[in-house]
């Protein structure tokens, strides 16, 4: 048994150095100076640590504009997000209705369908309703597509609210909007943190659809800005990793915020098909 766990422990801790380190190297390197950021790579503490790469980062390569772009599309988003698969789901696992079962089947088929696949009927669309190349022209693809997952995740903590509850809320004269908003959502508190925390996420860092669709400059989100830091500054990675580590400081704050919920809510089953 000591063998076994110390093979297992060993196994885990260098697993676990295996996917941490990376990490730990990107903030090593953001201190570096430009002449020495490709340096030893098992250097953890820069012999000359500098914060030149995010002073510059700060005041000369427009991330305050680029970050504001990205907030107000993943604000925006996580919003509407929330508020209609919580709407979906509500009435799917509440209500009885015709079609009930196919309109569930075809979110759960939707969620098989590769996100690139869809990206250049995506952009027709885009362009047809003159939404290419702006900001809120990113908004209505990031809510269809996150739609189904989250409505999925969604009914599963639904399902579990019990329907004597409704029934006493129907007997007091509550209508189904009542219903929504002070039953089910108090309720589903640890469900909707965890779809907060998968739709902030998923819409701050998403890339390839920004992409396509933004050329112009003042338009450019985080995820487009970094990577042009790479392209243009294709020996400065002090440059890039210090402008992806303050990229994480709002994706930490949404998840230290709402974690208590999150952990909740997979304990609570809001995983359950």
């Amino acid at each position: 048994m000591l063998i076994v766990r110390a093979v297992r422990y060993t196994i885990l801790t260098i697993a676990t150095v295996i996917l941490v380190y990376p990490f730990i190297f990107m903030v090593s390197v953001s201190f570096r100076s430009r002449s020495t950021s490709l340096g030893n790579p098992f250097e953890i503490m820069p012999s000359e640590p500098t914060l030149n790469n995010y002073e510059r980062v700060l005041n000369e390569e427009n991330f305050g504009l680029y970050a504001f772009n990205s907030a107000f599309v993943a604000i925006v988003s996580t919003f509407l997000i929330v508020l209609l698969s919580s709407m979906m789901a509500f009435g799917l696992t509440r209500f009885q209705f015709k079609g009930r079962r196919i309109v569930m089947t075809a979110i759960i088929a939707g969620l098989t369908i590769p996100t690139m696949m869809l990206i250049i009927p995506q952009f027709l669309l885009a362009r047809d309703l003159q939404l290419l190349n702006s900001l809120p022209g990113l908004i209505p693809f990031y809510v269809g597509t996150a739609l189904g997952f989250n409505t999925f995740l969604l009914c599963g903590f639904f399902e579990g609210i019990p329907a004597e509850l409704d029934e006493a809320m129907i007997i007091d004269g509550a209508g189904a909007w009542r219903r929504y908003f002070n039953l089910a959502l108090p309720l589903a508190k640890p469900a909707l943190a965890t779809t907060v925390i998968f739709a902030f996420l998923g819409t701050w860092d998403e890339f390839a659809w920004a992409l396509t669709v933004i050329n112009d400059e003042k338009q450019r989100t985080l995820p487009i800005a970094i990577a042009l830091f790479q392209g243009q500054h294709s020996t400065s990675w002090g440059l890039v990793f210090a402008a992806s580590l303050l990229a994480l400081i709002p994706v930490l704050i949404v998840y230290i915020v709402f974690q208590r919920f999150f952990v909740a809510g997979i304990a609570s089953g809001a995983l359950k098909s």
